[in-house]
């Protein structure tokens, strides 16, 4: 299967963020990508492609700040959920500020 780079430019655009801020938040990565086509993701998944820890990827499931379903035993977070999440936080987050 091919690899395509993401159009991050259309990313951010449909965000409503601004591109850098996008790109900010997404580190090169030598590992593997995972499967892009994957709609429930685990936790680790979700964690990853945020580029956060997984015990904070909890913490936002638990609250309830990043939507999840339970499927049988599993817990899975939609793949829509994670942009959802990133969007949410951007517009309480000032990015125009040093921190």
């Amino acid at each position: 299967m091919p690899e395509f780079p993401l159009p991050v430019t259309q990313i951010a655009q449909l965000l409503g963020i601004p591109e850098g801020a996008l790109r900010a938040l997404m580190p090169e990565r030598d590992d593997a990508p995972g499967d892009p086509t994957l709609v429930g993701l685990t936790v680790e998944e979700a964690a990853r492609r945020l580029g956060i820890g997984r015990t904070k990827m909890y913490e936002y499931v638990s609250s309830g700040e990043i939507r999840s379903v339970k499927i049988g035993s599993l817990r899975r977070i939609p793949a829509e959920a994670v942009g959802e999440f990133l969007a949410r936080r951007y517009r309480t987050t000032d990015f125009g500020t040093a921190a």
